[in-house]
């Protein structure tokens, strides 16, 4: 059995990372079998490097390789890929083809992002792998093919499945044996030797001087995230290489290259079953919650004004009454429901939403609202109103959108306000 250091370097990986020798120890040991096995970790990790490893050391190496990025394929042509179709089996079928597993016959096909696959292929996929049995695209004579198959995905499956994107059979199918990849964060000793390799090799390719990182430079690319892992960390090294002059590499230089590096580097957490857009709930208890201090504060009111008249003392009541009028203005008793409704209007607030007048928000799109609500207007706001769509009409000349997003208010509720007053 091939040893750890020597595969590494005929493939030339570099790194030391326990987790990333365990992974390569997995694919040396599961390489002389047929049995599935699926790669499992971020974009940008080198997953396709682990298929490679498994066909080279298997007894399919003198056959045919294949490599699939499921994601790459349209929909409606995927299966004809990889199953092949007959003659005239759909528009612009002129001649019979022969798919991948077809071709691949005896060797190894590699699946990348298989998370990425339509349900309908995935269980064609799955019949392949339960007893190498396949039909082309149009035909119906079962055909045989004897291939190994290796996956590999970003994608957390389990996730997939329970939204019901991924098939559960097909997912234990393919991870016979599961080979996770660590991410470059994960593998601190190694992103400065991996950088030095790139630049070593990038210097030779545009015959430059290799760049070197200082101390300080070195300490910020050990700090960052990479969130695209070893592939941004490659276009890093290649960028610097050919944009500086100077060829010593300052923290301050390589910070203009590693993008939202002033943000935090903590992961945020976030609610999965939320989901996005639905503020329709979080609005209706803000509107209650407006409508409960309203009725709060009008109960003050009421209260206040009562405590004044049942006063015996007439001096004390007149005092009193000087001071809550100062308070909260020249109200009497009928005077409330009249500026409730009115400073509800003023606000563009529902009234209270009871089981007879409740009306539900409508939704316009994923981040605008436009709620379908009817209140009573006096004449002078409707005037009001009258004059501003008036005003807003001339000033853009009759393009409701415009004007729409001038008043604040939705396309639609304009053009009912217009049809409405008639303008």
């Amino acid at each position: 059995m091939e040893s750890v250091q020597a595969t590494k370097q005929r493939f030339e990986i570099i790194g030391n990372d326990l987790k990333l020798n365990r992974a390569i120890e997995k694919a040396i040991q599961v390489a002389p079998t047929d049995i599935s096995v699926l790669v499992t970790g971020e974009s940008g990790v080198g997953k396709e490097a682990i298929p490679k490893i498994i066909h080279s050391l298997s007894h399919r190496k003198h056959a045919k390789y294949i490599a699939v990025n499921c994601g790459a394929i349209p929909e409606g042509t995927i299966d004809s890929e990889l199953f092949g179709h007959e003659k005239g089996a759909f528009t612009g079928a002129t001649a019979t083809r022969s798919g991948y597993f077809e071709v691949a016959d005896g060797g190894t096909i590699f699946l990348d992002e298989v998370g990425e696959l339509p349900l309908t292929t995935q269980v064609r996929l799955l019949r392949v792998l339960e007893n190498g049995e396949f039909l082309k695209v149009g035909s119906s004579q079962v055909q045989k093919t004897n291939v190994r198959i290796v996956a590999a995905t970003n994608v957390h499956m389990f996730d997939a499945i329970k939204k019901e994107k991924f098939r559960e059979d097909l997912y234990y199918r393919l991870s016979t044996v599961e080979i996770a990849l660590p991410p470059l964060r994960e593998r601190k000793e190694d992103i400065h030797l991996l950088f030095r390799k790139f630049a070593s090799d990038f210097g030779q390719k545009y015959k430059m001087p290799t760049i070197r990182l200082e101390d300080n430079a070195v300490e910020l690319l050990l700090k960052y995230r990479w969130p695209g892992n070893i592939r941004q960390l490659r276009n890093i090294a290649e960028q610097t290489s050919v944009l500086e002059e100077n060829r010593s590499i300052s923290a301050a230089t390589l910070n203009g290259y590693l993008p939202n590096f002033g943000g935090s580097n903590l992961p945020a957490i976030v609610d999965k079953q939320k989901k996005d857009g639905d503020f329709s709930n979080e609005r209706e208890i803000l509107y209650k919650v407006l409508f409960d201090m309203k009725a709060d504060l009008n109960d003050l009111k009421k209260l206040t004004l009562e405590l004044l008249k049942n006063n015996d003392s007439e001096e004390v009541q007149k005092d009193n009454e000087n001071l809550i009028r100062k308070i909260y203005g020249n109200h009497d008793d009928d005077d409330f429901s009249n500026e409730t409704e009115e400073e509800n209007e003023m606000l563009h607030l529902p009234e209270p939403q009871t089981e007879s007048n409740y009306t539900k928000p409508v939704v316009e799109d994923k981040y605008h609202f436009a709620e379908e609500i009817e209140v009573e207007e006096t004449l002078s706001l409707q005037e009001k109103e009258i004059e501003l769509i008036t005003k807003s009409l001339e000033r853009n000349k009759g393009k409701r959108k415009a004007a729409a997003a001038e008043l604040g208010i939705s396309e639609r509720t304009l053009y009912r306000k217009i049809k409405q007053y008639d303008l």
